[in-house]
């Protein structure tokens, strides 16, 4: 690489870096969910609460952010979120309870919009040739710091189990959630400090007419020689764009009624839907718990949250590398084929199974369950139920709902009897096929199907649609656990992706190779056969006179 590529890597590897703050902050949530229900007595829907809180601010973050980068600079806005994280981190680690903690993971989740901040951040400061490789980035990041979250809860909770001093010495056997999420706080700030050495966008800087600023930092970015073209291309591209923000209110609805930009507006829309209602991230950030489920033990949920954090990774790689080269179409059905049958081979794997307490279990339970009422416990000896939810309910009647709660997991493992291999398959298999298709293809699908007339106002709206479907998919996957169970979780998951599947294979449109005005001519041809198509049907049920 030329020096220009070179400083320019080097500012996108810093701005890209938030990415791994936002999967740290995600996944680190994973491992502290049972610590949570015991130290505050959290219901279902209040863990539901704490865990989706980051995924309720994102919401109204997303409708301030853009504002905000446009008023003041992407640099300062980006400076802010780094702020926002670190305070969010510390808030969380030292909140004394259930609500504080909620106000600071909202906090947190107001930062979330770091993501598209640092592509359109990195976008604006790459060289054109670097652009997508560079962009990219982020989606590594991300993985990278879910899978670093996995790593240091899986070594912390492993901590707590040895004689070593300096672990009881620093408290983390009594305040183990804490440290888990106290990991986010140092990664933050670095990355607060890192944000101050890279420069204002010079896209930015020319739109408030800084010229001198601009070609400043332009001369990091490029020969000298090219610069007063680039300027002038840029501002081309501004006063274009100017020209057209100044349409009124109505005639920004009607561009989106236009027939032409319907099919868009209707792949974006299922997109933006199907991504999240597959389960992903209940998935992600209640890992141990949804592994918890098969019987597992705490200790090896943890240690398959690795595989998780492992498997992301990797089909994330391979994902950026085949999406130019095989196409977004292809890796978006096969993936989503390849989720569908992964979620039902959960439901397979969780509808065979069986809950039976057998009188050998019994020891076992009473060294593992604190307070538990071992005559009680005797009526329920040796009984054989079918489903989760209706094993709960019995321990439930039997010891209590703050007890069952809180030691869920030891009775689980000590009942149930599943292909717990089926399990591990099926969600990992999950996981692979998301982040080979519909995790990263999404935000590009995104970039390329909106024609650049209402792309301001329409991605935005995309982005706004995925995140609420997100967060109450967070919000109530412990409530649903409890009150639908497992099963019937992962078959709603499964039947939402084949609905996803049969619509997107319907609609979506192959972009690879394509500039983003042939993908408008190509929607608008499939938006007007549609209506067209409408229009015969209704014809033909019409009586005629």
């Amino acid at each position: 690489m030329n020096p220009y590529s070179i400083t320019a890597f080097k500012f996108a590897t810093i701005v890209a870096f938030g990415g791994f703050i936002f999967g740290l902050d995600a996944a680190l949530i994973s491992g502290t969910v049972r610590y949570l229900v015991q130290d505050f007595n959290l219901t279902d829907l209040e863990l539901g609460t704490v865990v989706s809180a980051p995924g309720f601010g994102v919401i109204f973050a997303l409708l301030a952010t853009g504002a905000i980068c446009e008023t003041i600079g992407r640099k300062k806005t980006l400076i802010i979120i780094a702020a926002l994280y670190v305070v969010s981190a510390i808030a969380s680690v030292i909140a004394p309870s259930y609500e504080t903690l909620v106000a600071a993971r909202f906090l947190g989740g107001l930062a979330f919009t770091s993501l598209s901040l640092a592509s359109m951040y990195i976008g604006e400061i790459a060289p054109a040739h670097m652009r997508g490789k560079l962009v990219s980035m982020n989606q590594i990041t991300i993985v990278v710091g879910l899978t670093a979250a996995y790593m240091s809860n899986y070594f912390l909770l492993e901590l707590t189990k040895t004689d070593i001093s300096w672990v009881a010495d620093l408290g983390i056997n009594d305040n183990l959630w804490r440290w888990m999420l106290g990991i986010e706080v140092l990664p933050a700030i670095l990355w607060l400090i890192m944000l101050f050495t890279i420069p204002e966008s010079p896209r930015w800087l020319i739109s408030k007419n800084k010229l001198d600023e601009a070609k400043s930092t332009m001369k990091k970015l490029m020969p000298e020689h090219e610069i007063d073209a680039e300027i002038e291309s840029v501002q081309a591209s501004l006063n274009h764009h100017t020209a057209n923000s100044k349409q009124s209110f109505m005639s920004r609805i009607n561009d989106l009624l236009d027939v032409k930009v319907r099919a868009a507006l209707m792949v974006g829309f299922i997109f933006a839907i199907v991504q999240p209602i597959t389960g992903v991230n209940a998935i992600l950030f209640y890992a141990p718990m949804v592994f918890e489920q098969t019987g597992v033990g705490t200790s090896a949920a943890f240690g398959q949250t690795l595989i998780i954090g492992f498997v992301s990774l990797f089909f994330t790689v391979l994902a950026l590398l085949l999406i130019d080269k095989v196409g977004r179409r292809p890796l978006v059905i096969v993936g989503l084929l390849w989720s569908v049958a992964s979620l039902f081979l959960c439901v397979w794997a969780f509808k065979s199974a069986v809950y039976t307490i057998e009188p050998t279990a019994v020891a076992g339970l009473i060294s593992a369950v604190e307070g538990i009422n071992v005559d009680s416990l005797n009526a329920i000896i040796s009984t054989t139920y079918h489903s989760d939810i209706e094993f709960k309910q019995a321990l439930i009647a039997n010891q209590g709902a703050d007890l069952v709660r809180t030691f869920e997991s030891e009775f689980i493992q000590s009942a149930i009897t599943i292909n717990s291999w089926a399990v591990l398959i099926g969600i990992v298999g999950f996981i692979a096929a998301f982040h080979l298709s519909i995790g990263p293809i999404m935000w590009v699908v995104f970039s390329e199907i909106v024609p650049t007339h209402i792309r301001g106002i329409v991605i935005p709206m995309f982005a706004l649609t995925a995140s609420i479907v997100s967060f109450f998919i967070q919000k109530f996957f412990p409530w649903q656990l409890s009150n639908q169970g497992a099963a019937d979780i992962f078959l709603f998951y499964g039947i939402a992706g084949g609905v996803g599947l049969i619509l997107l294979a319907r609609y979506l449109p192959e972009t690879k190779n394509k500039t983003i005005e042939e993908i408008e001519v190509l929607l608008a041809k499939k938006s007007k056969r549609s209506v067209k198509n409408q229009a015969t049907e209704q014809q033909v049920v019409e009586p005629q006179p």
